[in-house]
Order: structure tokens, then C-alpha cells, then sequence
């Protein structure tokens, strides 16, 4: 039996603690090194940062569908930090998604099957602790695509110049907005367009004629990311670990957290072609990376070597892909709304149509009074920047709220998160009062009976400065039946809701001044979080907690906690 390769685990205080990593599966086991620093040189300057295995990104993970991985992980780095599986639903077992001071944990594989990934989740640490996992069709099965000739992770990320923690530290400082990134890597490379970069540059060799499946990551931090080919179209056939329709497009659209399995075909003469990402930043007045990251499609002859390219191509620069400008909204919209479930007999689309719990949920950037005179409020009018849904802004308790709840914890957090926005307005106004811009600040959770049918409204609004939103939950896959821009209208929106074929994602961008309806059933027992994948959403509490209660029968019913986890 193959054993997987290096790496993954799940949130949400997860502390790790001196050196490696070990893989057990059928009872084989492997040993790798873990979390360490170690230096890296990008930009013309060296520095130390936090890596899996010494490496960025990370290791990829390989596994098939329904697996299951017992992983042991020690912690050489500086940092105590927690990891996330993100997009592994660990069915009946959020012990790995949330538990202090660990060292066994499994990973249960269920329904996924494609691209997924994993990363830090603690601080800023997952800019550079992040890697791929590649979940394979079940054996005895295959894609319900034509074989690729090679399948290759793509992974995007950003990169400072200065320490992460240091940033991350200033931005929390300052009250305001963090430093936005000096450039943005593929597969841990900047590129040709930047200092120091060019002979590093990701190369990736292709034969003429043959296809490719190409695994894109997006492990940035703050930004959404457009991305494509130079002449070569992508045909999507996968995203967040669930297979789509085909949709070939010239450029695809990737937000923090999400993943998109795409066909390349190497269609085109010989030579090198630019592989190109920029960002998507939808406000006018925000500052964020405008630099383009770059790596090589590069064409070899069946014995190995390159084709012979013409003296332009020898030049500096290849010709860039097209890509949308900055802030092409209906560009972003319209890749991401195109996508669609598969839906056929062996990969059916199995939607929620009677649904039992609704819940909507304003997702705001806000604003705290600055009560102390010594403090730093880098906001708007003298304020610190917050963030959150429902206009309550998520503190961290103290204990993990999962032991909490399974230990009967009195008082670490309240059952009264609103299912609907408290105050209602114009959410998408062009002017709104300051009086709106001040959310509580609480730790509350909602708490969802077993195998209830759950259709939520995620609803952007305007305060302080309307933002697109990449929206993850845990412990659960949900399909998108619906979106739109402006205000949510529960009488005619749902009229217009796909309820034949839509994506299935664990991720999602909320437009701008938008609005994103989402259905799942709350069949996974446990305490699971629902938050903004740009980390300075979450830092300033975009996020939220369900509570599936435990349903009748054994297999309904959350797992016990490991053995070797310590008492709260």
C-alpha cells in the first residue's frame, strides 16, 4: 500500500511542540522533520522564516478518498502555532480541529476528492506554513476526465521582505490596515519581474500534445488572485475538492482558501510561455500588491530537452498572459459564478430542498473607539479597524470552545449569536451612519440540531469599505444556490436560485457589496468555525461558531477525545 507523503492536520489551538512528523497508515509509518526555521532568500534578501520539512511551500500530501491518517508532530520553530486541514470534513471528529497540546491526531478523508490544502492557523504563521493535498479517486476508480499526462500542485502565496510576526505585530499595533505584501510566488518563486528572482523562477516542462492537471492553491494572505497562460486557455474541472462541469476560460479567478483543479493542454509551438498571477482588490482606496508574479511553461522535445526558442523569447521579458484589471468585479464575478457541480450518477449534486434552519449574516469591516490616550488607531476618525458578521465581533475565549462544549464548560461562551442581522438597513448604501460602524465584541456561538437543513444568507455590506469576502467553514462542504450584488431579497432572490447544479465548495467569495446564499445539512457533529479567509478579516473577528448537536444512534454521534489530550 502507498504511503502518503509529507504532512496536514487540523485547527483551532492546536500548539506544537519540538521536531517531526510521522505518517501511519496500515501500519506502515514514515518519519519526516517538522515545523523548524530556516533560511530563505527572495528579493535580495535573506531571512529566517517558519517552514514544514524546511521547505516553502510546504510538502504536498497525497492520499485517496476515504482514508484515513493517524499523524504524531513535534515542533522545533520558534512559534507555537496551530495547523488546519482546511477543506477535510473529519466526520464526527473535530478533536483534530481544535484540541491544545495534541500530538496524535487522525485525519479522516470522507467525500473529498481533488485538491485541498493545509496551513497554519494561528497569527500570521500561515504565510509560510502552508502545502498542498492531493486526494485521489477512490481505488478502483478514476477522474470522470481524461487521464493527464502529470498532475502538478500550484501554489500561490505572498512574501515580506521583513519578518511575518513583525508585521502581523505592527498591524495589530497599529489599529489599521497591515504593510500589503512586496510580492507574490508560484510554487514559493516571485519571478522574473522582480529583483533577484529571475534564475529561480518556477519552471514547469511540458511535451507538445499531451494535457496536464494543474492544482492551484491559493495560500495568500490578503489577496484574491487572477491567473493565466500566456495563448493557453485552462479548462476547470474541479474545485475545493469536489469535480465541476468543464469551464475553459483564458484566466481563472482564486480566492484565499480556495482550490481549482484545472486541464492544461500543451497545444501550442514550442517555446516558453509566462504563467502569470496578479491581484483583484475590488476597493478603490485600499493599498494592496500591485507587482505581477510570473513562472515558465516551458516546451521539450519526447527526449528530454527544450525546444529551441526564438531570440525574442531569449529577451528578459516573455509576453504576459491577458489578465482583468484590478478591479474588474464583474470579471471576478462571472468566472466565479460560472462554475457548476458535476451532478452526474456517480458525483450527484445532493442539495438541500426543504430547508429547515435560515440564517442571514451581515459581513462588515468596522471600527472600535480608541479609549485608550496611548494607543494607536490607524482607522478612520482616530479608530482601531474591526471586523463582523452579525455585528458581533469574535473574541477568543480562553479555553478551546470544542472542550467547552464537550466538558459542559460553564461561561466561556453564549448560545445568542444573532440568526439575523440585528439592525437592518441599507446594507450596500453608498453613505451609512458612524453610529452603524461599532460592532460588540462577544463569543457566541449558534448551536444547529443534528442533520437540520441549514440556507444562509451572506450578506456584504458598506461600512467603513465594502470588500469582497472569501468565506471558509469547517467541518462541512456547502453548495452555492445563489448570488447577486446590493441588498438580499428574500422574496425574489430565491427565484433565481440553481438548485439543479450548483458548485460545491468549502470556500467562497462574497462579492463586494454583494450577497452569497449557501445550503448544507448539519450532519457532522462537533464545534465548527465559520470565517473570512483574509487573515485581516480574521484577525479583527469575522468569524463565527456553530455547535451540531450530537443526533440519536451511535453512528450520529461526535467521536470521543483522543487519549493523549490534556484536561482543559
Amino acid at each position: 500500500m502507498r504511503l502518503v507523503k509529507p504532512f496536514a492536520m487540523q485547527i483551532l489551538a492546536f500548539l506544537l511542540f519540538a521536531g517531526f512528523i510521522i505518517y501511519c497508515r496500515a501500519g506502515s509509518q514514515l518519519e519526516y522533520n517538522f515545523v523548524r526555521e530556516a533560511p530563505y532568500t527572495r528579493l535580495c534578501h535573506t531571512k529566517k522564516i517558519l517552514t514544514v520539512n524546511g521547505q516553502f511551500p510546504g510538502p504536498t500530501l497525497y492520499a485517496h478518498k476515504e482514508d484515513k491518517l493517524t499523524v504524531n508532530v513535534i515542533n522545533r520553530g520558534n512559534y507555537n502555532i496551530t495547523i488546519h486541514w482546511h477543506g477535510v470534513k473529519q466526520p464526527r471528529y473535530p478533536w483534530s480541529d481544535g484540541p491544545d497540546v495534541q500530538l496524535n491526531l487522525e485525519v479522516i478523508f470522507s467525500a473529498e476528492e481533488g485538491t485541498l490544502w493545509w496551513h497554519a492557523h494561528s497569527d500570521w504563521s500561515r504565510a509560510t506554513v502552508h502545502g498542498a493535498i492531493i486526494v485521489f479517486p477512490k481505488n478502483g476508480t478514476t477522474y470522470p476526465f481524461q487521464k493527464p499526462h502529470a498532475e502538478v500542485p500550484i501554489v500561490l502565496a505572498e512574501w515580506w521582505k521583513k519578518d511575518v510576526m513583525e508585521v502581523f505585530e505592527e498591524f495589530v499595533a497599529s489599529g489599521g490596515d497591515p504593510n500589503v505584501s512586496d510580492a507574490f510566488t508560484i510554487n514559493g518563486q516571485p519571478g522574473d519581474l522582480y529583483p533577484c528572482s529571475k534564475q529561480d523562477t518556477y519552471k514547469l516542462t511540458v511535451q507538445q500534445g499531451k494535457t496536464y492537471l494543474l492544482r492551484f492553491v491559493n495560500a495568500a494572505m490578503n489577496t484574491i488572485l487572477f491567473l493565466g497562460i500566456n495563448k493557453h486557455k485552462v479548462t476547470v474541472v474541479g474545485s475545493d475538492a469536489a469535480y465541476t462541469k468543464q469551464l475553459t476560460r483564458d484566466y481563472i479567478v482564486i480566492a484565499p482558501g480556495q482550490t481549482i483543479d484545472a486541464l492544461f493542454h500543451a497545444d501550442q509551438p514550442g517555446g516558453r510561455y509566462y504563467m502569470a498571477a496578479r491581484a483583484y482588490s475590488s476597493p478603490a482606496n485600499l493599498s494592496f500588491d500591485n507587482t505581477t508574479t510570473t513562472a515558465i511553461i516551458e516546451y521539450i522535445n519526447v527526449g528530454g530537452k527544450a525546444k529551441s526558442v526564438s531570440s525574442t523569447q531569449r529577451e528578459p521579458y516573455l509576453p504576459l498572459p491577458f489578465l482583468p484589471y484590478y478591479n474588474d468585479t464583474l470579471a471576478a464575478t462571472n468566472f466565479s459564478g460560472s462554475l457548476r457541480s458535476l451532478n452526474d450518477k456517480d458525483h450527484p449534486a445532493e442539495v438541500p430542498l426543504q430547508i429547515l434552519t435560515k440564517l442571514v449574516s451581515t459581513l462588515s469591516i468596522n471600527a472600535l473607539p480608541c479609549l485608550n490616550v496611548n494607543d494607536s488607531c490607524a482607522g478612520p476618525n482616530g479608530t482601531k479597524l474591526a471586523a463582523s458578521m452579525n455585528n458581533i465581533s469574535f473574541v477568543n475565549p480562553k479555553i478551546d470552545i470544542l472542550q467547552a462544549y464537550y466538558y459542559n464548560i460553564k461561561g466561556v461562551f453564549e448560545e445568542n449569536f444573532p440568526k439575523f442581522p440585528p439592525l437592518v438597513f441599507n446594507f450596500t448604501a453608498d453613505y451609512l451612519p458612524l453610529a452603524y460602524e461599532f460592532p460588540n465584541r462577544k463569543t457566541e456561538v449558534i448551536v444547529l440540531n443534528y442533520n437540520t437543513t441549514v440556507e444562509m444568507v451572506l450578506q456584504g455590506t458598506n461600512l467603513v469599505q465594502g470588500i469582497d469576502h472569501p468565506m471558509h467553514l469547517h467541518g462541512f462542504s456547502f453548495y452555492v444556490v445563489g448570488w447577486g450584488f446590493g441588498n438580499y431579497d428574500k422574496f425574489k432572490d430565491p427565484q433565481g436560485y440553481n438548485l439543479i447544479d450548483p458548485p460545491l465548495h468549502n470556500t467562497i467569495m462574497i462579492p463586494k457589496n454583494g450577497w452569497t446564499a449557501i445550503r448544507f445539512k448539519a450532519s457532522n457533529p462537533g464545534v465548527w468555525f465559520m470565517h473570512c479567509h483574509f487573515e485581516r478579516h480574521l484577525t479583527w473577528g469575522m468569524e463565527m461558531v456553530f455547535i451540531v448537536k450530537d443526533g440519536k444512534g451511535r453512528n450520529a454521534r461526535m467521536r470521543s477525545p483522543p487519549s493523549d489530550m490534556p484536561p482543559c
